[in-house]
This record gives structure tokens, C-alpha cells and sequence, in this order.
């Protein structure tokens, strides 16, 4: 019976690594190219089968950028790795003193939100529907040019 418990997948934002590290000497706005390294852990019995989907990275509550996650399978208790381009753009940002305060301080955090749908198919005969949903904070040091303190639930 233990096998035919069907669990979430888990969803999670494991690194990012930045190809374009652009902030003005102003401090009041930042455009950021980055791979960022996403991770599906899949612990049932039977491989994730799931739909298109996008991430959404917001700062505050305005969003930052977004990037699709291609349909892909999990592999029945296996974590899949894999890495979409993220464009990080303040424009929308522009006047915020907030942003301005984070950017001469160092660190800006952002969050991440996404929800991936499909189906577990258990001994290749029950398939049982699953929604994944990932909800994640972060911080961009501008010092080191890297991602730090990822946090998921």
C-alpha cells in the first residue's frame, strides 16, 4: 500500500549563475541575464509527467521577469535538473527608494513563484493527477554577483 501512495513532487529553485550583471553606478535600477538551476524531486513509484509552465520572479509584488518550463517527465524517484534563461529587469521599478536602498546596501530580494501540473502514473496502469506548487525567496548579492539564502516551500 505504501506504493500506491501517491506524493507531491517538490519544486525548487536550486542556483542561478549570471551572464549579464548590469546595475548603474545610480543604484536605481538593475538588468540581470541569468541561468537559473531549477529541480523536481519526484519520490513516487511511477514517473511525473508535466505541461508547459512558466516562473515568475518578482521583487516586492511587481514582477522582474518570467521564463517558461518546457514539458518534460520526472523520473520515477529521481530529482530533474534542469536550467531556464531568466531576463531580471527593474523597469517597472523605476522611483522606488526601496530599490535604491537594497542596491546600495548589497542585497535584493526577490521571490519566485510557479505551479506545475501533470500526472504520476504508478506501475504504468493508475495515473493520478498532481499539481506542484513552488513559492520561493532568494537574495541577490551584489557584491559576489551571485544568488544566496534560496528558501522554498
Amino acid at each position: 500500500m505504501t506504493v500506491m501512495k501517491v506524493r507531491n513532487p517538490k519544486f525548487r529553485v536550486r542556483s542561478a549563475t549570471f551572464d549579464t550583471f548590469d546595475i548603474p553606478t545610480t543604484n536605481t535600477s538593475f538588468n540581470l541575464k541569468t541561468n537559473v538551476a531549477l529541480g523536481i524531486k519526484n519520490t513516487n513509484f511511477g514517473p511525473y509527467k508535466y505541461d508547459n509552465s512558466t516562473i515568475y520572479f518578482y521583487y516586492g509584488e511587481v514582477e522582474v521577469g518570467s521564463a517558461v518550463i518546457p514539458k518534460s517527465k520526472a523520473q520515477f524517484r529521481r530529482t530533474k535538473k534542469f536550467t531556464v534563461a531568466v531576463d531580471l529587469a527593474s523597469t517597472d521599478l523605476v522611483g522606488k527608494t526601496q530599490l535604491a536602498h537594497d542596491l546600495s546596501s548589497g542585497i535584493v530580494p526577490l521571490s519566485s513563484r510557479s505551479k506545475l501540473t501533470g500526472k504520476v502514473e504508478l506501475m504504468l496502469i493508475f495515473k493520478k493527477k498532481k499539481a506542484v506548487d513552488m513559492n520561493c525567496t532568494m537574495e541577490v548579492n551584489t557584491a559576489t554577483q551571485s544568488l544566496q539564502n534560496i528558501s522554498c516551500k
